[in-house]
Parts: structure tokens; sequence; C-alpha cells
């Protein structure tokens, strides 16, 4: 059978069918040039031999020659395990391995010269070396072994079934030997001169058997480069795509509703951000053709104001606006919000949602069909067939990485041309992650709270100041002020130790018993109706404290909400925590957040921790939370048609991601359509890399 990169790895010697299944199931892997791609994360200097005299207790790992004279299997089942007597003609030491036993006993040679590699443990008066790396010396010095060794990623499954970094070095190795003659140039040669980079193949073959330190790392960035390149190549060429080559609507004045809400019932001054931001969109707007924007603000920092102001830009113009809202508790309080600051203009604001009741829904239906809607709010039942509009001319989408595409296509549907674009987000993201994740967008930041706001007050304490934390607490309530208390769960779990809603909010209510007090609870398992009760009451000020999930993460503005305890805060992801906090603070009073943990938790835990005490600045939380997390996690559902990154990392790699985006707007610049000759290697690849993939050209 002749292999090519597109072959699937069950094919190649060492691998079959099941350990091929453990590789995709484990790391992705499923054809050879996916193999080729799981890149080293950082090499060993394998050039020095140690005798086992040479062993310290500060040793690290270290590389013997000798022979394996005696292999052992001890025990049976889960907790058999295996121990070889290895011998440097000297010294003899024991190797041991407490997984994968019956897999690595059969391999390991007898009285045949072998080079082992690990990191030695005293047990007793001896030492040992467990789960050390084992390779015949023959083979060893065939593949020129020594020197600079790559280091692969792996997991505990695959080192069960002996492919742990060396492992899998070796069948990385074995791929390579098969393939490399079919691997093609992907990069133009004036880049490759430019940037001076290896071609292709010479990459691979370095960043696998690298001749020296400087040839890994020159190999290693000149394929994260190109993948890098080829992703904001996409990315460039789809924001054309939905922008200068999109028609859109034109808002050509600054109306009366515009000018009468700026003057009569702003009811504060806006902030530079504010302006400058409502300046960028009115430049957008007025172009004829499509705008794609993305708004980042941290919370508070007024971005509903801002797609009020620019929905009523739409108006003015003889368009309806809709905003799009995640979940019904943010719909509705956008819808309250903005019917509260329009109460006294000709402006006509409308909510649906899953609960609408029908009686209700119909005069509203006919109202969009018809234009006297202005604007209408919503969750997702925007998108159901019976939702006809006039004339959509603007869409605010919240929250928009809670929506699929396929999904917000839909509502782009119903405009007869592209109606102009703005999404929003409250999760600040970081700048290399934000020209990944939203790269095709036009992106506007509102970087100033606004006048008159208070940083939030951030403390972290353990059970043992559970008293004194309640005591806060009490004096807040007498203040007249009103206190969220925040969990992780809502029932016991027996696997996981920590607080939960209803031991919490009964313990809670015997510290403050009615009739003195009045406690809310809210949680996801509740009933819409009941949910809206016990917020209405919070809201209101009939009730002093609310016990609540992370429900209350979006969608919840109590201006009189000064505190906010937050139990088992070991457990919540840092930019979660950033969220809640944000909902107090929301007032002109000094407000708080308690950080409530048990005694011990992790180091990540911790970083977390010092983290929101430290600051409440939400682009500087973002940064560590990428650190801990890695930007998958932050970017949530990834944007339908992206390449996959398989061997760059958005967050080690920024300084190449920046050169990648300079690079190809560069070439875009001159060729928008990759017609030229020198650079026909890149439309080739880059059609390759959009093939069957779904064309959301038209969708942000």
């Amino acid at each position: 059978m002749s292999t090519n990169l597109e072959t699937s790895v069950a094919y190649l010697k060492g691998v079959g069918p099941k350990r091929a299944e453990l590789l995709q199931a484990e790391l992705g892997i499923s054809t050879y040039f996916d193999l080729i791609q799981h890149l080293p994360f950082r090499y060993e200097d394998r050039s020095v031999f140690y005798k086992i005299s040479d062993i310290t207790a500060e040793s690290s790992a270290l590389q013997f020659k000798g022979k394996i004279t005696k292999k052992t299997l001890i025990g049976g089942g889960k907790q058999s395990r295996l121990v070889a007597v290895f011998n440097d003609g000297e010294n003899e030491l024991e190797l041991v391995w407490f997984k994968g036993a019956k897999w690595i006993i059969n391999s390991l040679p007898i009285n045949i010269e072998v080079i082992i590699y690990g990191k030695p443990s005293r047990f007793g008066k001896k030492w040992n070396v467990p789960h050390p790396e084992v390779e015949r010396a023959d083979l060893y010095e065939k593949r020129r072994g020594g020197g600079l060794q790559p280091v692969y990623s792996s997991t505990e499954k695959l080192g069960a079934r002996g492919l742990s970094s060396s492992g899998l070095a070796r069948l990385i190795r074995g791929a390579w030997e098969e393939v490399k003659g079919g691997v093609d140039e992907t990069l133009p040669s004036n880049l490759l001169t430019e940037l001076r980079l290896p071609g292709r193949s010479d990459a691979f073959e370095q960043v696998h058997r690298p001749d020296n330190p400087l040839m890994a790392d020159k190999a290693l960035k000149r394929l994260k480069f190109e993948e890098l390149l080829y992703l904001q190549l996409v990315l460039l060429r789809h924001k054309k795509a939905t922008t200068v080559d999109l028609p859109g609507v034109r808002f050509e004045k600054v109306g009366d509703k515009f000018n009468e809400f700026f003057e009569k019932h702003l009811p504060f001054e806006l902030t530079g951000a504010q302006k400058r931001v409502i300046k960028e969109i009115r430049g957008d707007v007025n172009t004829g053709r499509h705008m794609n924007r993305l708004l980042q603000g941290d919370v508070g920092s007024g971005k509903t104001i801002v797609a009020l102001m620019t929905s009523l830009l739409a108006i003015d113009n003889g368009f309806q606006a809709c905003i799009m809202a995640p979940t019904e508790i943010l719909a509705r309080q956008h819808a309250e919000g903005i019917s509260d600051l329009l109460r006294e203009m000709d402006v006509r604001v409308e909510i649906i949602t899953g609960s609408t009741k029908k009686s209700d829904r119909k005069p509203i239906l006919e109202g969009l069909a018809d234009g006297r809607v202005d604007l209408i709010i919503g969750t997702h039942s925007l998108i159901e067939p019976t939702v006809v509009f006039k004339n959509l001319g603007f869409v605010v989408i919240d929250e928009q990485h809670r929506f699929g595409v396929a999904q917000r296509s839909k509502l782009w549907a119903k405009a007869k041309l592209a109606p102009h674009v703005l999404v929003m987000t409250a999760t600040p993201i970081p700048r290399t992650l934000a020209m990944t994740a939203y790269g095709d967008l036009d992106i506007s930041v509102l970087d100033e709270l606004p006048p008159g706001r208070k940083d939030i007050v951030t403390a972290h304490r353990t059970d043992a100041s559970r008293l004194s934390v309640f005591s806060f607490v009490e004096k807040q309530i007498s203040e007249g002020r009103q206190v969220y208390f925040v969990y992780p769960l809502i029932e016991e779990s027996a696997t996981i130790d920590h607080k939960d809603l209803m031991d919490g909010y009964e313990s809670i209510s015997r510290r403050f018993p009615l009739p003195k007090y009045r406690i809310g609870i809210v949680h996801g398992r509740m009933k819409p109706a009941d949910k809206n009760i016990e917020m209405s009451r919070f809201v209101s000020g009939e009730s002093q404290i609310l016990v609540a999930t992370t429900v209350i993460e979006v969608g919840v503005n109590v201006p009189n909400a000064t505190l906010m305890v937050i139990e088992s805060a070991e457990r919540f992801g840092l930019s979660q925590l950033h969220q809640l906090r944000g909902r107090v603070g929301r007032g002109g009073e000094q407000s708080y957040c308690i950080l409530m943990t048990k005694d011990e938790f992790s180091k990540e835990a911790r970083r977390r921790l010092e983290t929101m005490c430290r600051t409440n600045d939400g682009f500087e939380i973002a940064e560590v939370d990428m650190e801990i997390r890695g930007p998958g996690d932050i970017m949530g559902t990834q944007q339908s048609g992206l390449p996959d990154l398989k061997m760059a990392d958005i967050q080690r790699d920024k300084d190449l991601m920046i050169t990648a985006r300079y690079m190809a707007q560069r070439v875009l610049e001159v060729d928008a359509e990759l017609e030229k000759a020198e650079h026909s290697t890149l439309k080739i690849n880059l059609d390759r890399i959009l093939k069957d993939r779904p064309n959301w050209s038209q969708i942000s």
C-alpha cells in the first residue's frame, strides 16, 4: 500500500487499529500528517552519558548506557508492576514501571546494550528510575540519537499503552521517513527569504531531528507561522466579503430621535470611550457597505447605551432594529431598561421570548411586519419563521458566542439587504485571541467606566472567617444595602466537597431570620415565572439577600446591591468570577466581593483568587485567564469555518500571530484574490483549507 499524508496512522508500523483509536481520542491524531504536526513542546540535551555512580540527590533526568539483565512482573491485575535490573558495567539499579507493565515487558531486550533515560529516585538505600525511556543502542545510533531530543506531550492513557513521549517520538520518526518525499511547499519563496525561514520539508526534518537549538527554533517558528498565516488569510478575506464586498443599508442622517434622546433623555454624560465607539459606528453605517463590528466592554462600561443610540440611528433612517440576547432574564432587562429610557419618546419597543403569550405575540408580529414596531428585543425566538420584519436594518447580538452561526444566519435572512451588525461581549478578550476568534470583525473597545463608579473591593476569606463575614453582611443590610450569596451547585454532591445552594440557604436563613430579613432564592431549575418573581422582589428591595447559582452571571442589574459573597470560589473560573463580581458596584456606593474558600486548594485556584483581589481590570484578568486555561476554553464555541490550530498556540505565539496578521494584510492589499503568480502557492493551499467548509461569508 502506498503511503501519503492522509493515510490513517493505523497502517503505521507499531500502531494498529486499537492504538490508532486511542491516538484519535487522546490527541486528535488520525493521519500521518496529524502525527508529524504533533510538535515537540521542548528539547532535552542527550549528548552526555552518566554512570550510576554519578547519581546524587540533586540529579535531574540522566542518560545511561548498559544492559538489562533481568525483568520481573510483580503482582497481578491493576496493581502489577514491572521491575528490571540495569547494569552499566560497574553498578546496578532498578527500572520500575507501575503502569503499562504488561505492555512494556515484551519490548525490553535482555543482555543487549540499551540506552535508558529518566530521573533517578531513592528507594531505601538504592537508586531506581521510575518509568524510564529505554531504547536499543544500535537503533539509537542508527537514528542519530544524542544531542537534542524532542519531548512530545502525551496522556496517561497513551503512556499506559507505551506511547509516552519516547513512544510517540518513534512513531513520528517512522511516519516522517515514509512521507517526507510528499511534503509540498506552502509558502512563497519571497516570503521565506524575507522572514529567513526554512522550507517546509526542512522544517519538519529539523523540528523532529534538530541539528542544534537554533535550527529547532527556526523550524518551529516556520511551521507555526504557516498555520497562523493561513488562519489570518481566511479571516481577512471573510472580513472583506462581509464589509467591503457586501452592500449594506445606509444611515445617512443623524435624525430627530437620536438628537432628542441625546439632548433630553440621556440619564448621564457619555464617557469618552462611548463617544468614540458611537463615532466609529456612525462612520461604518454611512458607507453603503455592511458593518460587522465587535464591541468589547467590561461589566458596567455602558454597552447597552451604545446599542440603544445606534439603534436610534437606524430608526431615524427608516429602518427597524433588533437586539438578541442569550437568556430571557437578559432580554427582559434590556427591554425594561430601554423602555424606561424611551418612555417619553415616540419609539415603539417590544419584546419576544419563549414565554411570550400567543395573545401578546400577535400584535407584536403584526407591528413588525407593517413597520409600527421600531425596536424588538428578544431571545432566539427572534429567528422563528413567524417573525417577519418590514425593513430590518440594524442587529445587535449580545454575548454572541452563545449563538451558533447557523442560528444567526436566520436573522440576517429576514432583511432585504444585509443589516448592520453590532456584536457585544462583556467578556474582555486578549488582543491575540481577538485577532483569531473575531479576526474578521472590526473591533471597538469600551475601556472606561462611567463617572462615579468605584472599584469593587475584593477579599479572600476561608470558612474560619465565616462569622466575621456574616457580621459584615449584617452591617451592609443595616445601611440599607442588599447582598448576593452565590453557590456553584443546587444540591449536595457526594463527589464534590463544597457548599451547595440549598444547605447555604438554610444556614443563611438561620443567621438572618424572618421577619427582620427577607431572603430570596434563584437557580436554573426553577420555572421562569418563579425565577422572575424572586428577581423582582430583590430588584424592588423587598428582599435584602438573594441566594443564587451562576444564573445571575448576566442579566441582573440592582444598583442597591453592594456585596457579593461567592461560596467555594476556588471552584469557579477566573472569567466567571469576574462576571459575577460585575453584578455589584453598579450604583454610586462602595461595593465589595468576598471570595469564600476551604483552607486548601490548588495552585491555579490560588492564582485566580490573587488576581481577583489585585485588579478589577477585565482585560488584565482575561490575559491571566488565557494563560491558565488556554485560548480554546475562553473562546467557547468557535466560529464555524475557521481552520484548526494544530501546531501554533495563540498565547505562546502571540508575536508570530501579529507578524502573520501583518503579512496576510500586506498580501491581500496588493492581490485580494491571490491571482498573481507569486501568490499561486497561497491560493492553492487556501482553497484546499476552505474546501467543504460551510460558507458563512455573509454572516458575522
